[in-house]
Protein backbone atom coordinates (compact mmCIF):
# COMPACT_ATOMS: atom_id res chain seq x y z
CA UNK A 1 0.00 0.00 0.00
CA UNK A 2 2.76 2.44 0.52
CA UNK A 3 4.77 1.43 -2.69
CA UNK A 4 1.26 1.90 -4.52
CA UNK A 5 0.72 5.56 -2.65
CA UNK A 6 4.59 6.66 -3.31
CA UNK A 7 3.88 5.68 -7.05
CA UNK A 8 1.19 7.94 -7.26
CA UNK A 9 2.43 10.72 -5.78
CA UNK A 10 5.55 10.22 -8.36
CA UNK A 11 2.99 10.27 -10.75
CA UNK A 12 1.86 13.85 -9.76
CA UNK A 13 5.17 15.51 -8.49
CA UNK A 14 7.02 14.70 -11.22
CA UNK A 15 4.57 16.08 -13.96
CA UNK A 16 4.61 19.39 -14.98
CA UNK A 17 1.96 21.21 -14.39
CA UNK A 18 1.17 22.64 -17.47
CA UNK A 19 2.09 19.53 -18.95
CA UNK A 20 -0.13 17.64 -21.71
CA UNK A 21 -0.86 14.73 -19.47
CA UNK A 22 -2.37 17.10 -16.76
CA UNK A 23 -4.16 19.10 -19.24
CA UNK A 24 -5.70 16.49 -20.92
CA UNK A 25 -6.83 14.80 -17.32
CA UNK A 26 -8.20 17.44 -15.88
CA UNK A 27 -10.62 18.23 -18.69
CA UNK A 28 -12.13 14.44 -19.19
CA UNK A 29 -12.12 15.07 -15.49
CA UNK A 30 -14.22 18.60 -15.95
CA UNK A 31 -16.23 17.33 -18.32
CA UNK A 32 -17.04 14.01 -16.14
CA UNK A 33 -17.90 17.12 -13.37
CA UNK A 34 -20.03 19.35 -16.11
CA UNK A 35 -22.25 16.07 -16.98
CA UNK A 36 -22.93 15.10 -13.32
CA UNK A 37 -24.32 18.39 -12.82
CA UNK A 38 -26.38 18.74 -15.52
CA UNK A 39 -27.67 15.39 -14.67
CA UNK A 40 -28.57 16.53 -11.15
CA UNK A 41 -29.82 19.65 -12.48
CA UNK A 42 -32.96 17.78 -15.43
CA UNK A 43 -33.49 14.66 -12.79
CA UNK A 44 -33.02 16.62 -9.61
CA UNK A 45 -33.86 20.12 -8.99
CA UNK A 46 -36.49 20.56 -12.21
CA UNK A 47 -37.88 16.86 -11.95
CA UNK A 48 -41.19 18.97 -10.32
CA UNK A 49 -41.22 21.52 -13.18
CA UNK A 50 -41.18 18.99 -15.72
CA UNK A 51 -43.19 16.87 -14.46
CA UNK A 52 -45.86 19.61 -14.11
CA UNK A 53 -45.05 20.59 -17.91
CA UNK A 54 -45.41 17.11 -19.02
CA UNK A 55 -48.78 17.09 -17.48
CA UNK A 56 -49.73 20.06 -18.59
CA UNK A 57 -48.65 19.09 -22.71
CA UNK A 58 -50.92 15.53 -21.64
CA UNK A 59 -54.21 18.14 -20.63
CA UNK A 60 -53.72 19.93 -24.42
CA UNK A 61 -53.44 16.93 -26.32
CA UNK A 62 -56.22 15.26 -24.66
CA UNK A 63 -57.93 18.38 -25.50
CA UNK A 64 -56.98 18.23 -29.22
CA UNK A 65 -58.82 14.67 -29.60
CA UNK A 66 -61.66 15.88 -28.32
CA UNK A 67 -62.06 18.25 -30.39
CA UNK A 68 -61.46 16.36 -33.27
CA UNK A 69 -63.65 13.47 -32.38
CA UNK A 70 -67.33 14.34 -34.13
CA UNK A 71 -69.42 12.36 -31.80
CA UNK A 72 -68.34 11.65 -28.24
CA UNK A 73 -69.47 8.11 -26.72
CA UNK A 74 -68.02 6.83 -23.46
CA UNK A 75 -65.45 4.28 -25.16
CA UNK A 76 -63.60 7.18 -26.77
CA UNK A 77 -63.28 9.31 -23.51
CA UNK A 78 -62.59 6.19 -21.29
CA UNK A 79 -59.62 5.54 -23.98
CA UNK A 80 -58.32 8.77 -24.54
CA UNK A 81 -58.10 9.27 -20.05
CA UNK A 82 -56.54 5.62 -19.94
CA UNK A 83 -53.77 6.64 -22.32
CA UNK A 84 -53.12 9.85 -21.08
CA UNK A 85 -53.54 9.02 -17.31
CA UNK A 86 -56.12 11.49 -16.51
CA UNK A 87 -59.57 12.44 -15.96
CA UNK A 88 -62.26 13.72 -18.20
CA UNK A 89 -66.05 15.09 -17.40
CA UNK A 90 -68.16 15.59 -20.17
CA UNK A 91 -71.22 18.09 -19.01
CA UNK A 92 -74.00 19.07 -20.88
CA UNK A 93 -77.52 19.89 -20.27
CA UNK A 94 -78.82 16.31 -21.95
CA UNK A 95 -75.02 14.59 -21.50
CA UNK A 96 -72.73 13.58 -18.57
CA UNK A 97 -69.75 11.45 -19.24
CA UNK A 98 -67.19 11.00 -16.22
CA UNK A 99 -63.67 9.33 -16.20
CA UNK A 100 -63.17 10.72 -12.29
CA UNK A 101 -63.02 7.31 -10.37
CA UNK A 102 -60.33 5.37 -9.25
CA UNK A 103 -57.71 8.00 -10.43
CA UNK A 104 -57.44 10.62 -7.85
CA UNK A 105 -58.81 13.18 -9.83
CA UNK A 106 -60.76 16.32 -8.77
CA UNK A 107 -64.77 15.42 -8.61
CA UNK A 108 -66.69 18.24 -9.33
CA UNK A 109 -69.59 17.96 -6.71
CA UNK A 110 -71.01 20.52 -4.68
CA UNK A 111 -67.96 21.93 -3.34
CA UNK A 112 -65.92 22.72 -6.92
CA UNK A 113 -69.01 22.91 -8.81
CA UNK A 114 -68.69 26.94 -8.40
CA UNK A 115 -65.72 26.54 -11.23
CA UNK A 116 -67.97 24.90 -13.58
CA UNK A 117 -70.42 27.38 -13.27
CA UNK A 118 -67.96 30.26 -13.64
CA UNK A 119 -66.41 28.90 -16.77
CA UNK A 120 -69.44 27.94 -18.01
CA UNK A 121 -70.66 31.37 -17.30
CA UNK A 122 -67.16 33.41 -18.51
CA UNK A 123 -68.35 32.20 -22.44
CA UNK A 124 -64.21 31.32 -22.84
CA UNK A 125 -63.83 28.60 -24.98
CA UNK A 126 -60.87 27.35 -23.00
CA UNK A 127 -59.07 28.10 -19.47
CA UNK A 128 -56.56 26.65 -17.59
CA UNK A 129 -57.11 26.14 -13.43
CA UNK A 130 -54.26 25.36 -10.59
CA UNK A 131 -56.02 24.16 -7.98
CA UNK A 132 -55.63 22.23 -4.53
CA UNK A 133 -57.32 18.88 -4.17
CA UNK A 134 -58.84 19.03 -0.78
CA UNK A 135 -59.03 15.28 -0.76
CA UNK A 136 -55.55 14.05 -1.06
CA UNK A 137 -54.10 17.28 -0.68
CA UNK A 138 -51.87 17.34 -3.69
CA UNK A 139 -51.91 20.42 -6.66
CA UNK A 140 -54.21 19.36 -9.90
CA UNK A 141 -54.36 20.65 -12.85
CA UNK A 142 -57.84 21.34 -14.65
CA UNK A 143 -58.54 22.28 -18.40
CA UNK A 144 -61.50 23.22 -19.06
CA UNK A 145 -62.83 23.99 -22.60
CA UNK A 146 -66.29 24.14 -24.57
CA UNK A 147 -66.75 21.55 -27.50
CA UNK A 148 -70.06 22.88 -28.37
CA UNK A 149 -72.84 24.80 -27.99
CA UNK A 150 -74.13 23.62 -25.15
CA UNK A 151 -71.25 20.78 -24.24
CA UNK A 152 -68.47 21.35 -22.41
CA UNK A 153 -65.04 18.93 -21.03
CA UNK A 154 -63.32 19.38 -17.93
CA UNK A 155 -59.81 17.59 -18.43
CA UNK A 156 -57.78 17.23 -14.68
CA UNK A 157 -54.85 15.39 -13.72
CA UNK A 158 -53.69 15.25 -10.09
CA UNK A 159 -50.10 15.71 -9.78
CA UNK A 160 -48.71 13.25 -7.43
CA UNK A 161 -45.97 14.31 -4.77
CA UNK A 162 -42.63 13.74 -5.77
CA UNK A 163 -40.80 14.58 -2.43
CA UNK A 164 -40.01 11.14 -1.61
CA UNK A 165 -39.28 9.98 -4.81
CA UNK A 166 -36.69 13.26 -5.25
CA UNK A 167 -35.64 12.47 -1.92
CA UNK A 168 -34.35 9.16 -3.36
CA UNK A 169 -33.16 9.80 -5.73
CA UNK A 170 -30.65 12.71 -4.74
CA UNK A 171 -29.52 9.80 -2.13
CA UNK A 172 -28.89 7.45 -5.48
CA UNK A 173 -27.17 10.35 -7.26
CA UNK A 174 -24.53 11.55 -4.16
CA UNK A 175 -23.40 7.57 -4.48
CA UNK A 176 -23.40 7.57 -8.57
CA UNK A 177 -21.55 11.29 -8.50
CA UNK A 178 -18.79 9.37 -6.26
CA UNK A 179 -18.83 6.31 -8.03
CA UNK A 180 -18.69 8.07 -11.59
CA UNK A 181 -16.07 10.72 -10.47
CA UNK A 182 -14.10 7.89 -9.37
CA UNK A 183 -14.06 6.14 -12.59
CA UNK A 184 -13.24 8.90 -14.48
CA UNK A 185 -10.55 10.01 -12.64
CA UNK A 186 -8.39 6.71 -13.50
CA UNK A 187 -9.83 6.78 -16.82
CA UNK A 188 -9.18 9.87 -18.11
CA UNK A 189 -5.26 9.90 -16.52
CA UNK A 190 -5.04 6.14 -18.52
CA UNK A 191 -6.60 8.28 -21.16
CA UNK A 192 -4.29 10.96 -20.69
CA UNK A 193 -1.76 8.91 -20.47
CA UNK A 194 -2.27 6.88 -23.88
CA UNK A 195 -2.60 10.20 -25.28
CA UNK A 196 0.29 11.95 -24.06
CA UNK A 197 3.25 9.35 -24.27
CA UNK A 198 3.60 9.28 -27.48
CA UNK A 199 3.42 13.04 -27.68
CA UNK A 200 6.24 13.41 -25.25
CA UNK A 201 8.36 10.73 -26.71
CA UNK A 202 8.49 12.98 -30.40
CA UNK A 203 9.06 15.59 -27.74
CA UNK A 204 12.15 14.33 -26.59
CA UNK A 205 13.14 13.03 -29.84
CA UNK A 206 13.05 16.87 -31.10
CA UNK A 207 15.39 17.88 -28.28
CA UNK A 208 17.86 15.59 -29.89
CA UNK A 209 17.55 16.70 -33.17
CA UNK A 210 17.49 19.97 -32.09
CA UNK A 211 21.26 19.54 -30.06
CA UNK A 212 21.94 18.15 -34.15
CA UNK A 213 22.01 14.48 -33.13
CA UNK A 214 20.42 12.87 -36.42
CA UNK A 215 19.85 9.64 -34.45
CA UNK A 216 16.67 10.76 -32.94
CA UNK A 217 13.59 8.51 -33.77
CA UNK A 218 10.19 9.95 -33.97
CA UNK A 219 8.68 6.65 -34.40
CA UNK A 220 5.96 6.60 -31.49
CA UNK A 221 3.85 3.79 -31.58
CA UNK A 222 0.07 4.97 -31.41
CA UNK A 223 -3.17 4.03 -32.75
CA UNK A 224 -3.66 7.99 -33.72
CA UNK A 225 -3.63 8.66 -37.38
CA UNK A 226 -2.73 12.43 -36.32
CA UNK A 227 0.35 11.23 -34.13
CA UNK A 228 1.97 8.85 -36.64
CA UNK A 229 1.47 11.88 -39.64
CA UNK A 230 3.63 14.03 -37.11
CA UNK A 231 5.69 11.74 -36.56
CA UNK A 232 6.18 10.48 -40.19
CA UNK A 233 6.75 14.13 -40.68
CA UNK A 234 9.32 14.30 -38.52
CA UNK A 235 11.24 11.16 -39.33
CA UNK A 236 11.36 13.11 -43.08
CA UNK A 237 12.43 16.42 -42.18
CA UNK A 238 15.04 14.75 -39.93
CA UNK A 239 16.38 12.72 -43.13
CA UNK A 240 16.48 16.01 -44.94
CA UNK A 241 18.20 17.81 -42.44
CA UNK A 242 20.31 14.91 -42.35
CA UNK A 243 21.13 15.62 -45.79
CA UNK A 244 21.74 19.34 -45.34
CA UNK A 245 23.82 18.60 -42.86
CA UNK A 246 26.03 16.23 -44.70
CA UNK A 247 26.09 18.58 -47.54
CA UNK A 248 27.27 21.58 -45.63
CA UNK A 249 29.85 19.87 -44.16
CA UNK A 250 30.48 18.44 -47.73
CA UNK A 251 30.65 22.18 -49.22
CA UNK A 252 32.63 23.56 -46.25
CA UNK A 253 35.49 20.19 -46.65
CA UNK A 254 35.49 21.05 -50.61
CA UNK A 255 35.70 24.85 -50.27
CA UNK A 256 38.21 24.36 -47.88
CA UNK A 257 39.83 22.37 -50.26
CA UNK A 258 39.51 24.75 -53.61
CA UNK A 259 40.06 27.64 -51.53
CA UNK A 260 43.49 26.38 -49.85
CA UNK A 261 44.83 24.50 -53.35
CA UNK A 262 45.29 27.65 -55.61
CA UNK A 263 46.37 29.66 -52.48
CA UNK A 264 49.10 27.09 -52.11
CA UNK A 265 50.60 26.87 -55.63
CA UNK A 266 50.06 30.76 -55.85
CA UNK A 267 52.39 30.97 -52.63
CA UNK A 268 54.83 28.38 -54.11
CA UNK A 269 55.40 29.52 -57.14
CA UNK A 270 55.45 33.02 -56.03
CA UNK A 271 58.51 31.87 -53.79
CA UNK A 272 60.14 30.25 -56.35
CA UNK A 273 59.69 33.19 -58.58
CA UNK A 274 61.18 35.09 -55.82
CA UNK A 275 63.81 32.91 -54.91
CA UNK A 276 64.78 31.03 -58.04
CA UNK A 277 63.85 31.47 -61.49
CA UNK A 278 63.29 35.68 -61.52
CA UNK A 279 66.29 35.87 -63.49
CA UNK A 280 65.37 33.20 -66.04
CA UNK A 281 62.54 34.38 -68.15
CA UNK A 282 61.05 31.91 -69.60
CA UNK A 283 60.68 30.01 -66.30
CA UNK A 284 59.85 33.47 -64.90
CA UNK A 285 56.62 34.08 -67.75
CA UNK A 286 55.53 30.16 -66.82
CA UNK A 287 55.76 30.44 -63.20
CA UNK A 288 53.71 33.81 -63.24
CA UNK A 289 51.58 32.26 -65.92
CA UNK A 290 50.37 29.48 -63.38
CA UNK A 291 50.42 31.99 -60.37
CA UNK A 292 47.48 33.54 -62.92
CA UNK A 293 45.64 30.88 -63.75
CA UNK A 294 45.50 29.53 -59.81
CA UNK A 295 44.34 33.28 -59.11
CA UNK A 296 41.19 32.77 -61.97
CA UNK A 297 40.67 29.83 -60.83
CA UNK A 298 40.52 31.42 -56.82
CA UNK A 299 37.90 34.03 -58.19
CA UNK A 300 35.87 31.06 -60.38
CA UNK A 301 35.28 29.42 -56.66
CA UNK A 302 34.34 33.03 -54.67
CA UNK A 303 32.36 34.15 -57.83
CA UNK A 304 30.44 30.79 -58.02
CA UNK A 305 30.00 30.90 -54.39
CA UNK A 306 28.47 34.27 -54.36
CA UNK A 307 26.18 33.68 -57.11
CA UNK A 308 24.55 30.65 -55.41
CA UNK A 309 24.39 32.23 -52.54
CA UNK A 310 22.46 34.98 -53.99
CA UNK A 311 20.28 33.10 -56.09
CA UNK A 312 19.44 30.76 -53.20
CA UNK A 313 18.57 33.26 -50.68
CA UNK A 314 16.22 35.30 -53.14
CA UNK A 315 17.78 38.79 -52.48
CA UNK A 316 18.31 38.99 -56.14
CA UNK A 317 15.23 39.91 -58.35
CA UNK A 318 14.91 38.89 -61.98
CA UNK A 319 15.27 41.45 -64.57
CA UNK A 320 12.66 39.72 -67.24
CA UNK A 321 13.80 40.74 -70.95
CA UNK A 322 13.82 39.58 -74.51
CA UNK A 323 16.77 37.68 -75.58
CA UNK A 324 17.78 36.44 -78.95
CA UNK A 325 18.72 32.62 -77.74
CA UNK A 326 20.70 32.04 -80.78
CA UNK A 327 22.88 35.24 -80.29
CA UNK A 328 23.37 34.65 -76.34
CA UNK A 329 24.53 30.95 -77.47
CA UNK A 330 26.93 31.83 -79.99
CA UNK A 331 28.78 34.20 -76.81
CA UNK A 332 28.66 31.58 -74.65
CA UNK A 333 30.68 29.48 -77.55
CA UNK A 334 33.01 32.11 -78.25
CA UNK A 335 34.00 31.97 -74.30
CA UNK A 336 35.67 28.41 -75.17
CA UNK A 337 37.57 29.33 -78.60
CA UNK A 338 40.79 28.47 -77.00
CA UNK A 339 39.74 25.09 -76.73
CA UNK A 340 38.46 24.64 -80.03
CA UNK A 341 41.69 25.92 -81.36
CA UNK A 342 44.26 24.83 -79.39
CA UNK A 343 42.35 21.23 -77.80
CA UNK A 344 40.19 20.69 -81.46
CA UNK A 345 36.87 20.70 -78.89
CA UNK A 346 34.07 20.90 -81.23
CA UNK A 347 30.52 22.57 -80.82
CA UNK A 348 27.87 21.62 -82.72
CA UNK A 349 24.79 24.14 -82.30
CA UNK A 350 21.40 23.47 -84.46
CA UNK A 351 19.01 26.01 -84.06
CA UNK A 352 15.65 27.13 -85.72
CA UNK A 353 16.25 30.79 -88.12
CA UNK A 354 15.03 32.45 -84.80
CA UNK A 355 14.26 32.35 -80.99
CA UNK A 356 12.88 35.25 -78.98
CA UNK A 357 12.10 34.46 -75.46
CA UNK A 358 11.81 36.20 -72.00
CA UNK A 359 13.88 35.94 -69.35
CA UNK A 360 16.92 37.16 -67.12
CA UNK A 361 19.98 37.00 -69.80
CA UNK A 362 22.37 37.07 -67.37
CA UNK A 363 21.02 34.42 -65.43
CA UNK A 364 20.18 32.21 -68.63
CA UNK A 365 23.67 33.06 -70.02
CA UNK A 366 24.85 31.44 -66.86
CA UNK A 367 22.99 28.35 -66.94
CA UNK A 368 24.41 27.85 -70.67
CA UNK A 369 27.88 28.45 -69.82
CA UNK A 370 27.93 26.00 -66.99
CA UNK A 371 26.18 23.09 -69.13
CA UNK A 372 28.51 23.65 -71.37
CA UNK A 373 31.52 23.75 -69.34
CA UNK A 374 30.17 20.53 -67.89
CA UNK A 375 29.97 19.11 -71.08
CA UNK A 376 33.17 19.72 -72.14
CA UNK A 377 34.35 18.46 -68.64
CA UNK A 378 32.93 15.12 -69.34
CA UNK A 379 32.80 14.53 -73.02
CA UNK A 380 34.57 11.30 -74.96
CA UNK A 381 37.39 11.14 -76.96
CA UNK A 382 35.97 12.61 -79.94
CA UNK A 383 35.96 16.54 -78.11
CA UNK A 384 31.91 16.83 -79.32
CA UNK A 385 29.73 19.11 -77.69
CA UNK A 386 26.05 19.51 -78.70
CA UNK A 387 23.83 22.22 -78.10
CA UNK A 388 20.54 21.72 -79.41
CA UNK A 389 17.18 24.14 -79.55
CA UNK A 390 14.17 22.24 -80.89
CA UNK A 391 10.93 24.17 -81.16
CA UNK A 392 7.74 22.71 -79.57
CA UNK A 393 4.12 23.65 -79.51
CA UNK A 394 4.07 25.73 -76.94
CA UNK A 395 8.02 26.05 -75.90
CA UNK A 396 11.56 26.10 -76.92
CA UNK A 397 13.65 23.08 -75.47
CA UNK A 398 17.43 23.63 -75.01
CA UNK A 399 19.59 20.51 -74.76
CA UNK A 400 23.07 20.61 -74.53
CA UNK A 401 24.77 17.03 -75.10
CA UNK A 402 28.24 15.40 -74.10
CA UNK A 403 29.54 11.90 -75.59
CA UNK A 404 31.30 11.25 -72.36
CA UNK A 405 30.70 7.59 -70.02
CA UNK A 406 27.11 9.04 -69.12
CA UNK A 407 25.97 8.78 -65.47
CA UNK A 408 24.59 5.72 -63.27
CA UNK A 409 21.32 5.86 -62.88
CA UNK A 410 20.78 5.67 -58.98
CA UNK A 411 23.87 8.76 -59.43
CA UNK A 412 20.91 11.45 -61.59
CA UNK A 413 19.19 12.44 -58.57
CA UNK A 414 22.43 13.66 -56.76
CA UNK A 415 23.85 15.48 -59.66
CA UNK A 416 22.63 19.24 -58.95
CA UNK A 417 23.62 19.08 -55.55
CA UNK A 418 26.38 21.37 -54.64
CA UNK A 419 30.01 19.54 -55.19
CA UNK A 420 28.34 16.19 -56.43
CA UNK A 421 30.50 14.07 -58.47
CA UNK A 422 29.29 10.82 -60.10
CA UNK A 423 32.81 9.82 -60.67
CA UNK A 424 35.81 12.26 -60.56
CA UNK A 425 37.93 10.07 -62.72
CA UNK A 426 35.56 10.88 -66.04
CA UNK A 427 36.71 14.02 -65.61
CA UNK A 428 39.03 15.47 -68.47
CA UNK A 429 39.33 19.01 -67.73
CA UNK A 430 39.35 21.49 -64.46
CA UNK A 431 37.55 24.29 -65.73
CA UNK A 432 34.43 23.99 -62.77
CA UNK A 433 34.07 24.75 -59.08
CA UNK A 434 31.65 21.70 -58.52
CA UNK A 435 29.05 24.57 -58.08
CA UNK A 436 27.42 24.79 -61.55
CA UNK A 437 24.97 22.16 -61.75
CA UNK A 438 23.54 23.40 -58.53
CA UNK A 439 23.44 27.43 -59.85
CA UNK A 440 22.08 26.22 -62.50
CA UNK A 441 19.17 23.88 -60.45
CA UNK A 442 18.46 27.09 -58.55
CA UNK A 443 17.91 29.72 -61.54
CA UNK A 444 16.13 27.19 -63.81
CA UNK A 445 14.03 26.92 -60.57
CA UNK A 446 13.89 30.67 -59.89
CA UNK A 447 12.49 30.77 -63.81
CA UNK A 448 9.59 28.00 -63.23
CA UNK A 449 11.45 26.24 -66.01
CA UNK A 450 11.49 22.38 -66.49
CA UNK A 451 14.65 20.79 -66.61
CA UNK A 452 16.35 17.09 -66.17
CA UNK A 453 19.25 15.13 -67.28
CA UNK A 454 18.95 11.85 -69.86
CA UNK A 455 22.41 9.76 -69.53
CA UNK A 456 23.43 6.62 -71.47
CA UNK A 457 26.60 4.80 -71.54
CA UNK A 458 27.06 6.95 -74.62
CA UNK A 459 26.67 10.47 -72.79
CA UNK A 460 24.53 12.90 -70.87
CA UNK A 461 21.77 14.97 -72.13
CA UNK A 462 21.13 17.92 -70.18
CA UNK A 463 18.18 20.20 -71.05
CA UNK A 464 15.57 22.61 -69.72
CA UNK A 465 12.67 24.07 -71.52
CA UNK A 466 11.10 27.88 -71.85
CA UNK A 467 8.10 28.74 -72.37
CA UNK A 468 7.02 30.85 -75.78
Amino acid sequence: MWLKMNKIKSIFTNTKPNSLKINIWLFLSAFSIFILCFLWLFQIVFLNSYYKSYKTEELDKAAIELKAIPKLTTNIIEEIAQRRDICIEIYGENTYVSTLSNKGCMEFGNKNFKIKREFINSGLLEQHYNLINEEYKNETLIYALKLDKDIYAFINSSLKPLDSTITILSNQFIFTTIIVLIISLIVGYFISKKLSKPIIKISNEARKLADGNFSANFKAPSDIYEINELAESLNYAKEELSKTESLKRDLMANVSHDLKTPLTMIKAYAEMVRDITYKNKEKREENLNTIIEETDRLALLVNDILDLSAIQSENVPLKLEKIDLIELIDQVIKRFNILIEKENYHFIFTHPNHVIIKADRQRIYQVIYNLVNNAINYTGEDKNIYINIIEEKNSYKIEIKDTGKGIKQEDLKHIWDKYYHSDKKHKRNNYGTGLGLSIVKNILQMHNYKYGVASSNKGSTFYFKILK
